[in-house]
């Protein structure tokens, strides 16, 4: 159903705003920073971009405080970066100093997947998932609700500095000043018990690194998410300059419909009844004002654009009141626009609807759009999908593999080995047992090889043997050390060393370490 034509006028009404980052202007190396008042957004995209701050600001801020029973040994915090310990905790996953690739491989993983991600929608990640987009928001949420939405806000700034704008600005920024708090309250808490942690920090006991790093992420997160904003996006971060080489033809962006749109015109139908010939922009430059990034898509794709999408919600607005079909501002590859900007030019025609395309008879039937599977079926997304996939799966089988006993052993440097009196040959090693579980268990050492070779273990049975059980700490490393003698009339068995196996007697896992034995003469076998 149409509009009257008071209702259009309203629609169609053109906004006092100007893009501040113009994509046809050239700008000096070093330009005064000129603040942006985006105004709030209604639509589907902005639906999105609310529940993924939500979501991921909520695993932010109350990951620390999930417990997880690992058993008394052990602690119950879900995620921990236990650096005291060495050990990093996730759920029912422990990660040890030397299972280090673990973490290696979920690094890759998540750079591949921002390749994949931007190969397929552009910078959605920037748009939607940042933290900086996401704090961003956030403090926008604040400034709006104090201060009012675009216009209140750009009257306030400009206005003098009276007692209720002095006011708006100190609870802004007291308001931002808490939520740099708690972020970086929430950093530390990763790294220690959350409750303890916390009470320590409020009666002025925790240790000065803890209020040192809440400081500083205080300072950025104040600083990058309330007073430089765009800033960041534009200039201190790499990411737009490298996803250049990221995109192709077949990637979907932000895209401005200019055959659809263009000639713009704010009097469409003064326009038509003259017989001029006029797209569906309306050149309200509602785009413009809802722009965190202060761009006017029109202009095209520009370095400044994270794919926020929420200039394609208030065009969609503009459509909806204007009764026109939405989908001037919308998400498209750079060969369909191609391809309909080929379709608007048809047979020299003027302007002709891109949806629709031409019969054999002449005329015109609807053209029916189907969603274009080479955005995901296409060698660059296969191969980043691919090796996605490959370090993933790795990753996987490792951790559902790895054994949680290990041993290491370290050879005594000085003495080599020690020549006892009745002509026997000592040797000396530091063996470390990694009890990597968080119950107490009962280890039997064991030599294998140099049949005539014995072994006592400092601290425990005084006898020799060839086994002996040693209780180990757990989720620990216990050191233990250890003598292994041989005989004078069995030296030459020392030729191919020997073998140390560790085997858990209430399970099945067990670990084996090859080591060399050292005689007299300088000689090691």
């Amino acid at each position: 159903m149409m509009l009257d034509q008071s209702q259009t006028k309203a629609a169609a009404e053109r906004l006092d705003v100007e893009p501040v980052n113009a994509a046809r202007m050239r700008k000096p190396l070093y330009e005064k920073r000129r603040k942006i008042f985006p105004k709030r957004a209604e639509g589907r995209f902005r639906q999105f971009k609310w529940l993924v701050m939500l979501v991921t600001l909520g695993i932010y801020y109350f990951t620390p405080w999930i417990r997880w029973d690992r058993g008394p040994h052990a602690p119950d915090q879900a995620v921990l970066l236990d650096l005291a310990s060495r050990r990093f905790y996730f759920f029912f996953i422990e990660i040890w100093p030397q299972e280090f690739f673990f973490v290696a491989g979920l690094l890759v993983m998540a750079g591949f997947g921002l390749f994949l991600v931007t190969a397929a929608v552009g910078r959605a990640w920037c748009g939607y998932a940042c933290p900086q987009t996401v704090w961003v928001d956030l403090f926008l949420v604040v400034e709006r609700f104090i201060e009012g939405d675009r216009n209140a806000r750009i009257r306030l700034d400009a206005g003098p500095c009276t007692l209720e704008k002095i006011t708006k600005r100190v609870a802004k920024h007291t308001i931002w000043l808490a939520i740099a708090v708690a972020t970086g309250g929430a950093w530390i808490f990763y790294f220690a018990d959350a409750p303890g942690l916390l009470k320590n920090l409020v009666t002025l006991e925790a240790p000065a690194v803890a209020y040192t790093t809440v400081a500083i992420l205080t300072a950025t997160t104040y600083v990058l998410g309330g007073l430089m904003r765009e800033q960041v996006c534009t200039y201190m971060c790499p990411w737009p300059r490298i996803q250049a080489a990221m995109l192709d033809e077949n990637s979907l962006v932000v895209t401005y419909n200019d055959w659809r749109g263009e000639p713009r015109s704010r009097h469409a139908k003064k326009a038509a009844a003259a017989g001029e010939v006029v797209g569906d922009c309306v050149d309200c430059n509602a785009c413009v004002a809802v722009c965190p990034m202060g761009i006017d898509i029109r202009d095209g794709q520009q370095l400044e654009c994270i794919t926020c999408a929420l200039c394609i919600d208030a065009c969609d607005g503009v459509m909806d009141k204007l009764g026109r079909e939405r989908g001037l501002i919308s998400y498209a590859t750079l060969s369909d626009y191609a391809e309909n900007m080929a379709l608007a030019t048809d047979s020299g025609a003027k302007r002709i609807d891109p949806r629709k395309v031409r019969n054999a008879d002449g005329g015109f039937a609807d053209r029916v759009r189907h969603f274009d599977w080479r955005i995901i079926f296409r060698p660059r997304i296969l191969l980043y999908f691919g090796v996605w996939s490959l370090v993933g799966l790795a990753l996987l089988y490792a951790l559902l593999t790895r054994e949680r006993l290990d041993l290491n052993v370290l050879h005594d440097r000085n003495p080599q080995f020690v020549i006892e009196s009745d002509g026997s040959v000592r040797n000396g090693y530091m063996v470390k047992v990694l009890n990597m579980i968080p119950q107490q268990r009962t280890i039997l050492l064991t030599i294998e090889g140099m049949p005539s070779a014995v072994m006592r273990v400092s601290g425990h049975d005084p006898e020799q043997g060839r086994s002996f059980a040693v209780s180990v700490e757990p989720d620990r490393v216990t050191s233990l050390k250890v003598f292994v003698t041989l005989p004078k009339g069995r030296l030459a068995e020392a030729e191919h060393g020997f073998t140390l196996v560790a085997e858990d007697l209430s399970g099945e896992e067990r670990d084996v370490y090859e080591a060399s034995f050292n005689l007299p003469g300088g000689s090691t076998r």
